[in-house]
């Protein structure tokens, strides 16, 4: 039982994560490549070829990467970090 509401609450936690990144790849100002990068990220977290916390940790691994760049603009970074704080409670 313990285990069906954890599940639960890490499906509602990657679905806020994916609803933080389907902002920004609607919005105007976010560039077309981050764009793109963002689009393949949420493919990724909705595919169910692994586990939900698999997928959590292979996409904070591909945001830090990208939250390095300096060419990337500073709110779309803060927002990708909160998307990394996001997945960081999903447990498994």
């Amino acid at each position: 039982m313990i285990e069906l509401a954890n599940e639960k609450q890490n499906q509602e936690t990657l679905n806020n994560a994916i609803q933080t990144l389907d902002q920004l790849v609607k919005s105007h100002s976010t560039p077309k490549n981050i764009k793109n990068n963002i689009t393949e990220m949420i493919t990724e977290l909705q595919s169910s070829e692994y586990s939900i916390s698999v997928r959590a940790s292979n996409l904070i691994s591909t945001l830090d990467d990208i939250t390095q760049d300096p060419n990337i603009p500073s709110y779309i970074r803060t927002s990708l970090w909160q998307v990394v704080s996001t997945l960081e409670s999903i447990r498994e």
